[in-house]
């Protein structure tokens, strides 16, 4: 193993490859063929596919094993044929361990283009990581400000090899907004923040949702932050009973969020709105409720009602929903877009890049990315601070429709490209 890049320059990553720790649980490498006819891309790939998160997770395999199937017939560059061998790593929901298996990916397994996804608890470690040991890297499924401000990036300079596409807090509070403008509901907010990444930009005085509702007209009872995998919400649910919320709202892991609505019940607690984000995105979270996940409301990032081709394949959103839904026999999930999408701005870097053994050459293909996704378009010329573009969003609800929870758009007025396909209605 040489330690000098193609411009003959000493490479701080191979250099640092000795220093690799490690490692835990073996990666999950999609190699289905021989490589020895094309030259080979490595794609490092890490996710929540267990613990809290894992929901975020749960179409990886899916997903990933169709990627790779189109991979394994190669991609073009500059007339050449290059296999990409994607590579994928479990978070297990925690960020120190997101930081250990990326830098396994980087300095054991020397991939050419590190790629995350799934709340700061991933993303965030992940880009860390590329950014020391300077390699091109692309995250998504995490507000940017969660991401970008609790890396403490600087939006005059930025960072300079990783790059993000996802929406914001600004979108979400706008979605929420539009959500609740049509409920009818009074105007009192039950905050439940929880005292970690997302938690804390989401209540942040400043930035997060705060002065947004107050600005809307909202009063917002934020009892502070508490901690997560909290087994007692006595004190938030007094708070909120007494200040008479109507609406509650916040950012909570599934496991938070299942304690939290049991003692609401058992405590008389009977607000008319529950919009959290995070743990009411999936279908498996809806279900673990049984009828009391019905009316329930989140944040919609993507559904297969979504306008997009894929670029990859050409498939719509519906066709991919369906792909997953007859595969695994299981309802579709939000991540599969933005997992797909991912995967997406890989090839599509890949394709443009001027040079693949040279990191700047790819960066600054990321940089030029102009490309319509399954879940909208990302374009990195186009973002609120440098490395960041944002994508659309919409809100709605879980709705019962016989024996099965349909995940309903009601609240598009910022995306009038999605379009709507229920109507809100109050918890009985």
């Amino acid at each position: 193993m040489t330690l000098f890049d193609s411009k003959n320059q000493i490479s701080r990553r191979k250099l640092l490859a000795g220093a690799a720790v490690g490692l835990a649980a073996p990666a999950i490498l999609y190699r289905t063929r021989a490589y020895a006819a094309n030259p080979v891309i490595k794609v490092g790939h890490v996710s929540p596919k267990t613990g809290p998160l894992a929901g975020f997770g749960e179409a990886d395999e899916y997903v990933i094993a169709q990627i790779q199937r189109l991979f394994n017939a190669g991609l073009q560059n500059n007339g050449k044929t290059y296999t990409i061998e994607i590579i994928t790593k479990d978070s297990q929901s925690n960020p120190n361990r997101a930081a250990e298996v990326a830098a396994e990916l980087i300095l054991g397994e020397e991939v050419d283009i590190l790629v995350g996804d799934s709340t700061p608890d991933t993303t965030n470690p992940v880009a860390d990581q590329a950014e020391v040991n300077e390699v091109p890297c692309i995250t998504t499924n995490c507000p940017w400000q969660p991401y970008f401000f609790g890396r403490n990036g600087d939006p005059a300079k930025g960072f300079e090899y990783t790059y993000h596409f996802f929406w914001g807090l600004e979108d979400v509070i706008a979605a929420f907004l539009d959500l609740w403008g049509s409920s009818g509901a009074d105007k009192k907010i039950a905050g439940l923040f929880p005292n970690d990444a997302d938690g804390n930009a989401w209540g942040d005085p400043k930035l997060g949702l705060p002065p947004a509702l107050a600005k809307a007209g909202y009063t917002l009872t934020d009892p502070g932050r508490y901690q997560p995998l909290s087994d007692d919400f006595t004190s938030q649910i007094s708070a909120f009973k007494e200040a008479g919320c109507e609406i509650v709202t916040g950012n909570m892991i599934p496991p938070d969020f299942a304690n939290f609505w049991s003692q609401a019940a058992q405590q008389g607690f009977k607000p008319k709105v529950v919009t959290i984000g995070k743990a009411l995105l999936f279908p498996s979270v809806i279900e673990s409720l049984g009828d009391r996940g019905d009316g329930l409301s989140s944040e919609i990032w993507w559904t297969p009602n979504h306008p997009f081709p894929s670029s990859l394949t050409g498939e719509s959103s519906a066709d991919l929903a369906n792909g997953y839904m007859e595969a695994t026999n299981r309802p579709w999930t939000q991540p599969i877009g933005f997992k797909h999408a991912l995967f997406e701005v890989t090839a599509d870097v890949i394709r443009r890049t001027a040079d693949l053994d040279d990191p700047q050459s790819i960066l600054e293909a990321i940089r030029t990315t102009d490309l319509t996704t399954v879940v909208g378009p990302v374009n990195w010329a186009v973002g609120p601070v440098k490395n960041v573009t944002k994508t659309p969003l919409v809100a709605g609800q879980w709705q019962k429709q016989g024996d099965k929870f349909e995940l309903v758009v009601t609240a598009n007025k910022h995306a009038p490209e999605i379009p709507t396909t229920g109507e809100f209605k109050l918890l009985s």
